[in-house]
């Protein structure tokens, strides 16, 4: 059974909840990296060679909003994925707030605005809510201390 995965660019994913049985259909998409951003911890069987696991358990609620240090970690984390030809998957639970947040991140590291990555990040997975208020706040901070952190 196909998993429901949405390519945003060619180097970047989301998808909602991935199981052991979704692994070669992972890999046939060139991800070596998969940034996990529900509280639970996913399936071992995604953590094994080449495949590479970053746990990074977010809560999705408007009342507890989701770590900037938690989104940089993921970034940094697939930039060199990314630097290096191979894809990343981000996904949570359903692939709507969570995942996309990170995956807006992403995008802002690659150079787009957050408004370019909503936009791209919507469009690209119609469950998508990147503008949720909460969501977006994070991104837009994200984006913030991104750009005040990085060398011109």
């Amino acid at each position: 059974m196909a998993h429901d995965i949405s390519q945003i660019t060619g180097y970047l994913f989301i998808s909602s909840w991935p199981k052991e049985h979704h692994v070669e259909e992972i890999l046939s998409l060139n991800v070596r990296l998969i940034l996990s951003m529900h509280w639970i911890r996913p399936d071992q069987a995604l953590n094994h060679p080449p495949l590479r696991v970053l746990h990074l358990p977010t809560i999705d609620t408007p009342l507890t909003p989701m770590p900037i240090f938690q989104l940089r970690r993921g970034v940094k984390a697939a930039l060199p994925v990314i630097r290096d030809d191979r894809a990343v998957l981000v996904h949570c639970k359903a692939g709507v707030h969570r995942s996309v947040a990170m995956a807006c991140c992403v995008l802002i590291a690659m150079d787009y605005t957050a408004d370019e990555a909503m936009r791209i990040v919507a469009e690209k997975r119609p469950v998508a809510d990147p503008y949720v208020w909460y969501i977006a706040r994070r991104i837009r901070r994200f984006e913030a201390t991104w750009k005040a952190d990085s060398p011109v």
